[in-house]
């Protein structure tokens, strides 16, 4: 176990989420990739603005099937715990959670960021299996198929939150974002260790990737391709059940149900739905302020 190898710190950001008084419950999320887990080897990208959720669910899906923590104290009162394989999937897996927007104040290279990444997942990995041999040049991918060779086929989860979070950095230049995308391709493509792989980020990987390097990604943004859309945002009857919270526990509410939905322009996913920016809704809510 370790900092990216079947961590606790998903299980903690999403217990804080959980406990929240405007927390929404999108754990049928998870339903969505049962199939995809039994498929094996298969890439899914959620592409999505800013602020609608897509961390959260990253974290959400990590607490859930990772064998780290027994996150039945959280899971058991979502509605994922009405779904007759609730307890075969949970905390099962092997998984591999990484956030690319974590990053070192001291790091002003490429090499610095993604060679720490790779370090730190090597760590990890010879922590949890010291009986395989690793050798000085190995990459994280070498280890991981050491790994699956030696170890009974061992697979794992990957959740990639904020994949493109790089190539808003000011040292990435042009040569480095073909170097990591390869180093995506290298980790990800075509290896048998690959259970699933969730990611996230804000824009295409089609902006990025312009040959065969990531096209195993099914990818899903919210303006062409419907599934997965209800689970980032808000829909109205949501933004209805938060504002009954609002009224109930809030002192002086000053926010009118009309005037929230007037004052937030929202967005439209492929189905039509309306949807709300989660983190807009529940910071107005909860200072009891349209702000501009």
């Amino acid at each position: 176990m370790g900092r990216y190898l079947n961590s606790s710190t998903p299980y903690a950001l999403y217990q804080g989420e959980a406990n929240q008084p405007y927390f929404v419950d999108k754990s049928l999320l998870l339903t969505e990739l049962f199939p995809v887990l039994d498929a094996g080897n298969q890439h899914v990208c959620i592409t999505r603005p800013r602020r609608f959720g897509k961390t959260i669910m990253a974290n959400m899906i990590a607490a859930f099937l990772s064998k780290k923590v027994d996150s039945d104290s959280i899971f058991g009162r979502l509605k994922i715990a009405g779904n007759t394989k609730y307890k075969e999937y949970r905390n099962k897996y092997n998984v591999i959670s990484i956030d690319f927007s974590k990053i070192s104040r001291s790091c002003d290279s490429y090499a610095d960021y993604i060679g720490k990444i790779e370090i730190t997942l090597i760590r990890d990995l010879k922590k949890e299996y010291p009986q395989i041999e690793v050798y000085e040049d190995d990459s994280a991918a070498d280890v991981l198929e050491t790994i699956f060779e030696e170890c009974s086929q061992e697979r794992f989860v990957f959740v990639l939150d904020e994949w493109d979070f790089i190539f808003h950095k000011d040292f990435i230049t042009e040569e480095n974002k073909k170097q990591y995308i390869q180093f995506l391709s290298n980790l990800l493509k075509d290896c048998p260790y690959v259970q699933m792989t969730y990611m996230t980020g804000i824009l295409p990987i089609a902006k990025y990737s312009d040959g065969s390097e990531l096209n195993m990604f099914d990818e899903y943004d919210m303006a062409c391709k419907e599934k997965y859309s209800e689970y980032f945002g808000f829909l109205d009857e949501e933004v209805d059940q938060l504002y009954n919270i609002y009224k109930k526990i809030t002192k002086n509410p000053k926010i009118l149900r009309i005037e929230l939905k007037e004052w937030y322009d929202g967005y439209r996913a492929a189905a039509g739905d309306y949807l709300y920016n989660p983190r807009s809704v529940v910071c107005a809510l909860r200072d009891n302020q349209l702000a501009n």
